[in-house]
């Protein structure tokens, strides 16, 4: 395995592979280097003596520019380093080349999964029916309805943390002051009890989301959020709705249908909508909410999975708890996979427009038109307008995580990110929280935030999200499958719970980027068929956040 990396030849900067003393003396090719300076795993030293305010160059692109003099072989850090990025403008420069998967394709072409036909042409990887409040009032009735159905229906999971709780409160009693090891999680996992049978066992359950919006912020905020919630409504992946409102909040019930019949005029659904301010009573209210869902989840239950194409399907791309390995294993792979996907005629959503700072025009270059190109500008820099307005600016989203591991700067970081999007054209640019209807690579205006994006993502129509870390998170979605692929195999191998793919074996030269990205479309289709529940879902990590359309990095 070698020890370090370049991944451009305009590159001034190496990657190293593994842990590099001070005074080793690496090679690449035919050129060597001594180290100056200790470089830890996953981060980068200099090939080329520095300057202040020269540019330091990585994936071909400018990504920061020294504070101070830095010798060849030093590694860079948050105080040599600052970030600076590549100026950019709506003007294209269109590709010349098809996409380069297009003649790789093979037994991909013709390939099914099982998945649920709704009446509108979609094909969902899952069949929910949720529950969803307009307003934050109604949350506690929310959370009344998921008690009542999930644990007469068989759909609540056995908790095993609260068998925990219940052991050691036992011994308590008995008047024990030591918590011995047998009460842990791991020993009570083999004396959990199956759930009860499923009542609907063609619903894969209801879905009940919570959030703190629908009144109070601004007119934007709810006419946003009404937007997202039809987006969650109108998703292949659900088969009907029960929505609780309270009636006198923002986001009014008439603009939650103004917003579904804009991504399905001839919306169709059922759907049970309350008012309870017109209703009255809470138990009122309750009492029609669990006799109209439940007469949904009849109808839902005769839903049954049938073969579709690929093409079908949307892909959320994703990337969160970064490290300096993301823009060389994980982010590229599902770049591959994602061109495969759009070369069958499938969708897929690139999104966090905070990290897509410095590879801007690479991406105006990539729009099929002009149109989508100055969209895309007027998007970056809209944001980016807030990001200074309140004092901030997208050279802040690098977290403390981000920069431990190897990503100094947001250009850095961005470079890296982008790649998850491949190298096809990109199709469609959407705002928040618009939903994707073209077929090809879509960009949506979300974040950084894992759990803001995703939401986003999965209300712009991914059915499936495709999400690489370096440092590992548990994030989820209550409707669609999140799958975590990990860049590099310590972590696969600490963090095995919420791991479903190693990319590791890129880094250790053992498969190439685009064997690992057929390895990923693989379980895409064996998750999107319910062959395979991702470890996010056997976890129950169902995170649900509305973007509040203000500086979220």
């Amino acid at each position: 395995m070698p020890k370090v990396m370049q991944l451009d030849p305009r590159d001034n900067v190496l990657i190293a592979l593994e842990d590099l003393p001070a005074g080793e003396t690496v090679w690449l090719g035919d050129k060597s280097w001594k180290l100056v300076t200790s470089v830890p795993c996953k981060h980068k030293f200099l090939i080329q003596a520095r300057q202040s305010g020269d540019p330091v160059l990585m994936y071909g692109v400018l990504v920061g520019r020294a504070r101070e003099p830095i010798p060849a072989g030093a590694v860079l850090t948050v105080a040599n380093l600052q970030h600076d990025s590549s100026v950019f403008g709506s003007n294209r420069s269109p590709q010349a080349e098809p996409i380069a998967v297009l003649a790789n394709l093979g037994a991909w072409r013709g390939k099914e999964f099982l998945g649920y036909h709704r009446a509108d042409g979609q094909v969902g990887t899952r069949n929910y029916w949720l529950v969803v409040p307009l307003v934050f009032c109604e949350n506690r009735n929310i959370a009344a309805l998921r008690e009542a159905f999930e644990e007469e229906l068989g759909f609540a999971a056995p908790s095993r943390y609260r068998r925990q709780v219940a052991r050691l409160a036992r011994l308590y009693r008995e008047g024990q002051t030591g918590w011995p090891a047998a009460a842990s999680v791991t020993d009570l996992q083999t004396n959990v009890k199956d759930a009860p049978p499923r009542l609907f066992e063609h619903v894969d359950g209801l879905r009940f989301l919570m959030h703190e919006g629908g009144c109070g912020g601004t007119r934007e905020d709810a006419r946003n959020l009404c937007a997202l919630l039809a987006g969650y409504i109108h998703h292949p992946n659900v088969a009907g709705a029960t929505v609780l409102s309270l009636g006198c909040q923002n986001s009014q019930a008439a603009i939650l249908m103004e917003e579904l019949h804009k991504r399905d005029p001839a919306f169709g659904k059922p759907l049970v909508l309350l008012d309870q301010q017109t209703i009255g009573t809470e138990s009122a209210l309750m009492d029609r909410a669990i006799r109209e869902t439940f007469a949904g989840l009849v109808q839902a239950n005769q839903c049954r999975r049938a073969p579709a194409p690929l093409s079908s399907l949307t892909l959320g791309l994703k990337c969160g708890g970064s490290d300096g390995f993301s823009g060389i294993s994980a982010n590229p792979s599902i770049g591959y996979t994602s061109d495969l996907l759009v070369a069958l005629g499938g969708k897929t959503i690139l999104a966090e427009f905070p990290e897509l700072c410095g590879v801007e025009q690479s991406i105006v270059d990539r729009c099929l038109t002009q149109e989508s190109a100055e969209r895309f500008v007027a998007l970056m820099r809209d944001y980016a307008a807030r990001a200074r307005a309140v004092r901030s600016g997208l050279e802040m989203n690098p977290s403390p995580g981000n920069i431990q591991d190897g990503l100094i700067t947001d250009a850095m970081k961005s470079a890296g990110a982008a790649r998850k999007g491949g190298t096809a054209p990109v199709a469609a640019v959407l705002d928040y929280p618009e939903y994707a209807a073209t077929p090809g690579l879509n960009l949506l205006c979300t974040p950084g935030n894992d759990v803001e994006c995703v939401t986003g993502q999965v209300g712009a129509g991914s059915s499936i999200v495709l999400f690489t870390t370096g440092l590992g998170t548990p994030t989820g979605n209550p409707i669609a499958p999140v799958v975590k692929i990990a860049t590099n195999t310590p972590l696969a191998r600490r963090m095995p719970d919420i791991i479903d793919i190693d990319t590791g074996p890129i880094i250790a030269g053992q498969v190439t980027i685009e064997q690992m990205g057929e390895q990923i479309l693989s379980k895409v289709v064996e998750v999107a068929g319910g062959s395979v529940r991702t470890r996010a879902e056997e976890l129950g990590q169902y995170d649900f956040i509305p973007w509040k359309r203000g500086v979220s990095l």
